[in-house]
C-alpha cells in the first residue's frame, strides 16, 4: 500500500534533522497491517506537531486583474480611472485619503486646525517620511504638487478641487498652511482625491511611466500591455503591507479574465467584467465573490453642443428611450441600481429622479416629432472597451432605433476614447461610468466633455463650495441633482455594482469602492 503526502519545503523531523519531504513524496509500507500502523502513526505525529502542511507560510505575493490598462501612472495628469486603480494609496498619497467605507482620514498630514473663518487650515505633516528614491519629504514638496496641480497650464483632470486655494506657505519643514479664497466645506474631502496626491519636484516628470511616491509600495516594472509590478517599500513611514509584491494583470476579454482565475494564474479581480459567471464562482469554495457598490454613476452621455443634442426636446426624447432595467438585466446580468441623476444612490442626501425619464417610447417619439425629427435622426455611439459599455451600447442602440433614432457604433480603446471623446468632444452619444467620488460638480464645468453650460447650476457649485452647513450642502446638493435631471443631461442609466471575485484565502480587500482604487495596503493571505 502507499501512503501519499503533498509537503512543499524542508521539514523538521524529531530524531532525524531536516528531511526533505518534498522529495519523500511517498512511503511504501510492504510489511503489511503493523508497518502501516507504524508509519501512519509517525505521519500523524508530525502532522499534529504542524510539520506538514500547516508550516507553510501564507504566500506575500497577489497578481490581480484588472479590465483596462492605465495610459500612464501620473494620476494628476490623466482622468482615466485605471491610473488610480494602480497607484492611489500604493505608490502615491496626499495630505488626505479615503478609507473603505469612504470616510476622510489622515495621510501624509498628521492633523490640522482650521481657523474660525475657515479660510486657514494648518496641516502638520508626518516626520520621517522618504519618497520611494529616498529622498526626504516634507512641506515644500506638498506645496510644488498643489501648486503644480492648480497652475493655470495645469492638465489636472479634477483641477477645479483646488478653485477655493487662495496661497499655500511652507511654514517649516513638516507645516503647511492652506488660505482659502472663500470657506470651503469640502477641502480635505478634495484633498483625499487622487488629483490631490503629492510628488517630488525632482522625479515629478517621471510619474507618467516610472513613479515615485511616499506609500508602503514602490514601482517596480511596466510591461506594456500585459501588467505593471509593485514592490513592497522597506522605508515606509506607517504600517509595513503585508505582501511584498503586487502585480496589476490586464485582461480585457471577459472569457480570459473567467480563464484566468479559474487557472489560478490570477488572484483576484475588484471588479469582474463577467457578471454572468458570479453564479459559477459562488458555488466554487475556492473564490469568494463579493458585490458592493461603487461611486460609478453609469451614463448615455450626451454632448450638449452637437445638434441635435443642443435641443432639450431631443434630448429628454433619448432619456424616453431608454428601458433602464432592459440594460441591467441584459448587460450587467441584474447588478445595477437604477438612477435619474448623477449621483449615486448609497448617498444620504441622493434624490430619486428617475420617474422624470421613466420608459416611455410612445412618448419619445412625440418629443422627436415636437423638436422637427418626426422621422428620426443618425448619431454616433462610440463605446470604450468596458462590458457595461459595449454590451449596455448594443441594447440601447435597439431601444433608440424603436423610436427612430439610428447609431452608427464605434467600439474604441481606451486610448481611442480619451482622445475622440474626452478630451475631442468628437461624438454623439458614448457610455461611460464616472467612478470619481460625488462628482456632480463637473456639470459646472462648460467645457467638459458633454459639453453643459447652466450659470445657474455653475453658481449653484459655487455657492456649494463655500457653503459649511451640513444640511444647507444637502439642500443644495439635491436642487443640483434635479437641475440636470431637468434639463436631461445625459441619459441617466445605472450605478455600477462592484463585483469582486478574489481566492478564498485574501484577506483586506475593498468591498465597496468609495474611490477608484485597488488599495493593497491592508491585503493579505490567510492561508
Amino acid at each position: 500500500m502507499e501512503i501519499i503526502v503533498y509537503p512543499r519545503r524542508y521539514q523538521p523531523v524529531v530524531g532525524v534533522g531536516m528531511v526533505n519531504l518534498g522529495k519523500v513524496n511517498r512511503i511504501r509500507a510492504s510489511g503489511g497491517s503493523t508497518m502501516f500502523k507504524k508509519v501512519t502513526a509517525v505521519l500523524l505525529a508530525i502532522t499534529a506537531l504542524g510539520w506538514v502542511g500547516v508550516a507553510q507560510a501564507a504566500r506575500t505575493d497577489i497578481v490581480v486583474g484588472m479590465q483596462l490598462e492605465p495610459p500612464n501612472l501620473d494620476p494628476t495628469a490623466g482622468a482615466a480611472a485605471a491610473i488610480d486603480e494602480v497607484v492611489y494609496a500604493n505608490v502615491f498619497e496626499g495630505l488626505t485619503r479615503f478609507g473603505a467605507d469612504g470616510s476622510v482620514k489622515s495621510a501624509l498630514a498628521e492633523s490640522w486646525d482650521i481657523s474660525e473663518d475657515g479660510l486657514t487650515y494648518t496641516f502638520k505633516l508626518r516626520s520621517g517620511v522618504t519618497f520611494h528614491d529616498g529622498s526626504a519629504f516634507n512641506a515644500s514638496d506638498v506645496k510644488f504638487s498643489l501648486d503644480r496641480s492648480r497652475a493655470d497650464n495645469s492638465t489636472n483632470a479634477q483641477k477645479q478641487l483646488f478653485d477655493s486655494i487662495d496661497t499655500i506657505e511652507v511654514a517649516d519643514p513638516e507645516t503647511l498652511v492652506i488660505t482659502l479664497s472663500a470657506p470651503n466645506g469640502a477641502l480635505l474631502f478634495n484633498l483625499a482625491w487622487g488629483d490631490a496626491i503629492v510628488m517630488s519636484p525632482d522625479t515629478f516628470d517621471k510619474a507618467k511611466t516610472a513613479p515615485i511616491g511616499t506609500g508602503p509600495f514602490k514601482f517596480s516594472r511596466w510591461v506594456q500591455g500585459d501588467r505593471i509590478e509593485l514592490e513592497t517599500n522597506p522605508d515606509y513611514w506607517g504600517t509595513a503591507a503585508k505582501l511584498e509584491k503586487v502585480v496589476f494583470k490586464f485582461i480585457s476579454e471577459p472569457t480570459a479574465a473567467y480563464a484566468s482565475l479559474m487557472a489560478g494564474d490570477v488572484d483576484a479581480f475588484p471588479v469582474y467584467p463577467a457578471p454572468e459567471n458570479l453564479a459559477q464562482f459562488e458555488a466554487d469554495s475556492r473564490f469568494n465573490v463579493v458585490v458592493g457598490s461603487t461611486e460609478g454613476e453609469t451614463i448615455l452621455s450626451t454632448n450638449n453642443k452637437q445638434p441635435p443634442f443642443d435641443n432639450k426636446l431631443v434630448r429628454q426624447a433619448v432619456a424616453h428611450a431608454i428601458n433602464r432595467q432592459e440594460i441591467i438585466d441584459g448587460a450587467m446580468f441584474g447588478y445595477g441600481t437604477p438612477i435619474g441623476t448623477h449621483f449615486a444612490p448609497h448617498n444620504p442626501v441622493y434624490k430619486d429622479f428617475t420617474a422624470n425619464s421613466a420608459y416611455d417610447p410612445e412618448k419619445a417619439k412625440a418629443l422627436l416629432k415636437e423638436a422637427g425629427f418626426a422621422d428620426g435622426f443618425e448619431t454616433t455611439l462610440k463605446l470604450p472597451p468596458p462590458s457595461y459599455a459595449r454590451r449596455g451600447g448594443e441594447i440601447i442602440a435597439a431601444q433608440l432605433r424603436a423610436v427612430g433614432i439610428k447609431t452608427q457604433i464605434s467600439n474604441l480603446e481606451w486610448a481611442q476614447w480619451l482622445e475622440q471623446v474626452f478630451r475631442g468632444k468628437d461624438y454623439g452619444l458614448t457610455i461611460v461610468s464616472h467612478t470619481e467620488p460625488m462628482d456632480i460638480g463637473i456639470y459646472a464645468k462648460p467645457d467638459y466633455y458633454f459639453q453643459y453650460d447652466n450659470k445657474e447650476f455653475q453658481q449653484l457649485i459655487s455657492d456649494l463650495t463655500l457653503e459649511t452647513d451640513e444640511a444647507k450642502r444637502a439642500e443644495m446638493l439635491q436642487t443640483a441633482q434635479g437641475i440636470i435631471a431637468d434639463d436631461y443631461v445625459n441619459g441617466y442609466l445605472f450605478q455600477l455594482a462592484k463585483t469582486g471575485v478574489a481566492n478564498a484565502g485574501i484577506v483586506g480587500l475593498w468591498e465597496n469602492s468609495p474611490t477608484q482604487a485597488n488599495d493593497m495596503t491592508e491585503v493579505y493571505w490567510s492561508k
